[in-house]
């Protein structure tokens, strides 16, 4: 199940990496049929894989299938990853519906849509799942509590991201000036990220409860029991919960929380009508073991770790990429553009950070918190016997390989060898000691690396030469395009944004009109084109009038805020102070990021509006 956290993850980085354009490669009919179409295909090829296997289990060919099952649903839980990488990022859909006046002032709700797009993909997985499901571990709940019970146990792993950006996306909605000034600042981000995570990690879990709709224990031996284990742990918590997950019938346990007042206990049915009140003590202590450990701390350390680790690996990655000229012919052979690379490197990175380091941790602290119980009672033979039953009602190996667990077989050999001699305890506290103290030092190291990358003189230099570089290396390769696509008018407005960033403003200047020629509706080439007549330093090259027809006709296909921005200096530099005002306003209220450039736009427009008065 823990595989579906990665899964939900990973859509996300695919949908907040995706960069929209106006440039898609199909019309919007032709996308949404052909998104149709594959969620068809995808739907009938899952259902085919899955009935073979209820085939065989009819067949009472059980053995190892329960391995079988889970690879299954993790191939298909895989190419639904993938089904909506396609359109998002073949399809293009995200493109279409940007530009609507509420996802645009409200983005979040748009990343919504498309992220419960992703969950009927993996509906379509457990529906396609469940009798197989049914039949191995001789389940009797519902299809609409499987697939439920998979959504609602791995969907809270979005929440945190869905109100991070709400909240943002109310921020910026509202008519107060201080936040967005103040958000529009890296600190700002920073600060706002901290300030949320730390938040989240301290009342998720009554979010969390409530949306697996939790209910108190009842009254009686068994929550006594539980909560003399509590006392005697001397661990705060507030309630004891059911946990309802998939009917309540698996044989589980969890804690949630890392402050006592909104920390919960979660016991599922299953667990307290199959287990014997000594192997339930055992298993909350286990689950306290993660609390006394401070593992659920050092999960939220690992998240914040991952921000740091990534970004250096990832910087140097897509330089040695782009610098070494037989990988950069390859990439451009592929066309693939520098945002479609950067998306697939920050999801193979947390995919490796997450499957290896992550995982290496979880894995280790789960045999940590199984010997936690030695902390409370003197045997672990309750908890043995608990494993041991887990294998014979769920019918799963013993031996089934697990990225986040240790298989039953080793979590037993390891328990009955501190049965034998108590030094394996600390021997592998021991361990966790040292990976953590390793982990801490890479962390160090990578955050020293990236802050030298992106803020010390070394870094400045790397990234300088790198543009240059790119800049070279992609005029050459659009001026060899130009000469075999002599019309294509994206081509001509690229070599125009080149131009400009070598200082060639003759060329630019050029290059864009070809490019209006060519598409009299290309925004970004009038925009560019307004600018560089409207301010290039060279007052030969000026010409205000012209500068103004075109901002005004790339403002009217484009409300960005940088176009109207330069619709505002084609205003100012024509006289029209009051109307430059106005739209540089107008930028401001739409902008996100760089507010502080716009609001220094507009109190250029007022000064000079001011003097102007006064002057008269």
């Amino acid at each position: 199940m823990f595989g579906n956290f990665l899964c939900f993850i990973v859509a996300l980085l695919i949908y907040t990496t995706y960069q929209p354009s106006d440039e898609t490669n199909f019309g919007l009919f032709e996308s949404l049929g052909l998104c149709l179409l594959l969620t068809a295909v995808f739907t009938q090829l899952t259902r085919s894989v899955f009935r073979k296997l209820e085939y065989r289990i009819l067949q009472n060919r059980l053995f190892h299938l329960d391995h079988r099952f889970d690879q299954l649903v993790t191939r298909q839980s895989i190419f639904a990853v993938a089904l909506f990488a396609v359109i998002i990022y073949g399809l293009n859909l995200p493109s279409f519906f940007v530009s609507i006046p509420l996802f645009r002032s409200m983005p979040t709700f748009l990343a919504v849509l498309f992220l419960a797009m992703f969950v009927l993909f993996l509906s379509i997985v457990w529906a396609s799942a469940y009798r197989c499901h049914r039949l191995m571990y001789r389940s009797d709940i519902s299809r609409g509590t499987y697939v439920i019970s998979n959504i609602t146990f791995s969907a809270p792993v979005l929440l945190p991201w869905i109100l991070l950006s709400g909240v943002s996306d109310l921020i910026y909605a509202l008519p107060f000036e201080g936040p967005k000034r103040l958000l529009a600042t890296p600190g700002g981000e920073i600060g706002y990220f901290l300030l949320f995570l730390v938040t989240v990690a301290i009342l998720a879990p009554v979010m969390i409860q409530w949306f697996w709709r939790c209910q108190p224990l009842e009254d009686g031996d068994i929550r006594h029991r539980i909560e003399a284990v509590c006392r005697r742990a001397r661990l705060n918590y507030s309630q004891i919960l059911y946990w309802p997950i998939f009917g309540g019938r698996m044989i589980t346990a969890g804690v949630m929380g890392l402050v006592g007042r909104f920390r919960y206990i979660l016991v599922t049915g299953g667990l307290l009508q199959q287990l014997e009140p000594e192997e339930i003590d055992a298993v909350i202590a286990h689950e306290i073991g993660h609390v006394k450990r401070h593992h659920l701390l050092f999960y939220l350390l690992f998240f914040v770790g991952y921000l740091l680790v990534s970004l250096v690996p990832l910087q140097l990655i897509i330089i040695a990429m782009f610098y070494a000229s037989p990988s950069y012919q390859f990439i451009e052979l592929l066309r693939i553009n520098q945002t479609t690379l950067l998306s697939l490197m920050v999801i193979l990175l947390f995919l490796l950070y997450f499957r290896l380091i992550f995982g290496y941790f979880m894995r280790n602290f789960e045999r940590q918190a199984d010997t936690y119980v030695y902390e409370l009672f003197s045997s672990a033979a309750p908890l043995i016997s608990t494993f041991q039953k887990i294998v014979m009602t769920t019918g799963q190996s013993p031996d089934k390989p697990n990225w986040h667990h240790f298989s039953i077989s080793e979590r037993i050999d390891y328990l009955k060898r501190c049965e034998a001699d108590r030094s394996w305890v600390q021997r592998h506290d021991r361990k966790i000691k040292k990976s953590i103290a390793v982990y801490v030092a890479g962390i160090l190291l990578f955050g020293g690396i990236g802050y030298s990358l992106n803020f010390g003189e070394s870094g400045k230099r790397i990234d300088q030469h790198f543009r240059e570089t790119m800049v070279q290396r992609e005029f050459q390769r659009v001026q060899r395009d130009l000469r075999q696509y002599p019309e294509n008018a994206d081509l001509h407005r690229l070599l125009g944004d080149l131009s400009y960033e070598v200082g060639n403003a003759k060329v630019a200047m050029e290059a864009y009109r070809n490019a209006i020629r060519l598409n009299p509706k290309d925004a970004r080439a009038m925009n560019n084109l307004a600018w560089l007549l409207a301010t290039h330093e060279n007052a030969a090259l000026r010409n205000p009038a012209v500068a103004l027809r075109l901002a005004l006709r790339a403002a009217a296909l484009d409300s960005a805020p940088h176009v109207l921005d330069t619709l505002a200096e084609a205003y100012f530099i024509n006289g029209h102070i009051q109307k430059a005002i106005a739209v540089e306003a107008l930028a401001l209220k739409k902008a996100r990021k760089g507010r502080a450039y716009f609001e220094g736009q507009l109190q250029k427009f007022r000064e000079a509006k001011a003097k102007q008065e006064l002057g008269e």
